[in-house]
């Protein structure tokens, strides 16, 4: 390539159009324009009217898609339902109404742009030698005609349909995907609502504070019973009466070196033993313990010469009952549920990014990323042989960058 003269004063730069500054960029930048063609050589091209009415119908779904997503994102009823509860079926359309839209959103507009490019912009291959060093003042203002060119040659100056469409969905794009993230904006000192089996929207509570306020709390396991059907004169529907999706834990329910994933539940909800009543419905808060997000619970029976050699932590010598330990199953790395326990090794382990704790250390992690114990509840057995909570946690539940002692 010829050696092209930079030596050119502000007089000659003002005196060029705008196509030859464009031009003279192209030969300052190393670039070789080796194919360049209109797509439609006639104007009024009845192809061109076509291609164009296409991209406008595709801007126009994504447009309309991007105002559903931010309307059932903000409007559409989104509060946890369950069997027998009023709007379960809208409830379950929430999730899957936010993906399509937003899906169909992201793709018409991703559609709709491939569409203008390769029938609207101009064919062109060119080809770029790399230089190293700064920008001459040439060198920006050719810059500054080569992209006032590339709008020119892009026809979207006067498209004016299109371009309100490109950035209307442009818009609504950058809407559906920042506007979920205002959900996950909370003020942690906030309270949302009255303390009950998720806390009171505070992070440091959970179910288990309920025992703060002189509330007896089974440690109860999760069936997985869901609702049955019954048959009367009037018919038959489905019930949660009498169906206990919760029941209380004994120690003799865990063998040695076993798990048991365990959830708070309040005395009142007890539906099992001799608290069983077939006419009494609790399946609606024994769900609410089960979906409280900081609620969940491992017991732990350690074998029992291995808990004669367990070393506990200062200050909780006495939250554990025997050879049985209960440490919250929440990752203190990321929030991930430690969900897996190795009982050759009394490991606690994070299938998520394989943090391990120590059972026989006051879940101390022993390796991968975590770097705070697991939080321990403090647990006894009642009167009646079942396991109870003897208090709440004494720090908060969850990662560690939350206000931890460990």
């Amino acid at each position: 390539m010829s050696k092209v003269n930079k030596n050119y004063t502000d007089a000659q730069l003002d005196a060029m159009s705008e196509s030859e500054l464009a031009a003279l960029g192209t030969q300052l930048d190393d670039v070789t324009v080796a194919f360049r063609k209109e797509r439609y050589e006639v104007d009024g091209d009845p192809e061109e009217k076509r291609a164009a009415t296409n991209i406008t119908v595709w801007l126009i779904i994504s447009v309309l898609m991007g105002i559903a997503f931010l309307a059932v994102y903000l409007f559409w009823p989104w509060e946890f339902r369950t069997h027998g509860d009023e709007g379960l079926v809208w409830h379950l359309f929430y999730t899957p109404l936010l993906g399509l839209t937003s899906g169909v959103a992201i793709c018409a507009l991703g559609i709709a742009i491939v569409q203008y490019v390769k029938k609207i912009i101009p064919e062109e291959v060119s080809v770029q030698r790399r230089h190293d060093g700064p920008s001459d003042e040439i060198d920006r203002r050719t810059l500054t005609a080569l992209l006032n060119d590339s709008w020119k040659t892009s026809t979207l100056g006067r498209r004016k349909t299109i371009m309100g469409l490109l950035g209307g969905a442009g818009v609504l794009f950058g809407l559906t995907v920042i506007a979920p993230l205002g959900g996950a904006v909370k003020n942690p000192w906030k309270v949302r609502h009255a303390l009950d089996y998720t806390g009171d929207g505070t992070l440091w509570t959970s179910g288990w504070t309920l025992h703060d306020e002189g509330v007896k709390l089974y440690l109860a396991r999760d069936t997985g019973t869901i609702a049955e059907m019954h048959h009367g004169e009037s018919g038959s529907h489905y019930t949660t009466a009498g169906v206990a999706r919760l029941v209380r834990v004994r120690p003799e329910d865990i063998d040695a070196g076993g798990m048991e994933t365990v959830f708070p539940l309040a005395e009142e909800d007890v539906l099992d033993g001799d608290k069983y009543d077939p006419q009494k419905d609790v399946y609606t808060n024994q769900m609410h313990s089960i979906h409280g997000n900081r609620n969940a619970v491992m017991l732990i029976r350690l074998r029992h010469e291995d808990a004669n050699n367990a070393i506990e932590r200062e200050g909780q010598e006495d939250f554990r009952h025997g050879d049985y330990y209960a440490y919250s199953k929440i990752c203190t790395h990321i929030g991930c549920p430690t969900s897996l326990y190795e009982a050759q090794t009394n490991r606690i382990l994070c299938p998520c990014h394989q943090s391990q704790f120590d059972a026989m250390q006051y879940g101390k992690p022993v390796f991968g990323p975590a770097a705070r114990a697991l939080p321990q509840l403090p647990i006894t057995v009642d009167d009646e042989g079942y396991f109870v909570a003897q208090g709440n946690f004494i720090e908060p539940v969850g990662p560690a960058f939350w206000e931890r002692k460990s």
